[in-house]
């Protein structure tokens, strides 16, 4: 689900019961660096984006 762009870091605690920090950590552990890094730049715009569509 974390992978997945239109998901939120709620979304993802209300199903599963972890929090954006324990996601964070997981994919942390899971991915290669390079793949953590993008994936975390891709989080971030996508969050920023959806601050400015609510």
């Amino acid at each position: 689900m974390a992978l997945s762009d239109d998901i939120q870091f709620a979304d993802i605690e209300r199903q599963y019961g972890l929090s954006e920090k324990a996601v964070k950590a997981l994919m942390r552990d899971t991915l290669k660096p390079g793949s953590y890094r993008s994936w975390r730049k891709r989080v971030r715009v996508f969050s920023d984006r959806r601050e400015h569509y609510k």
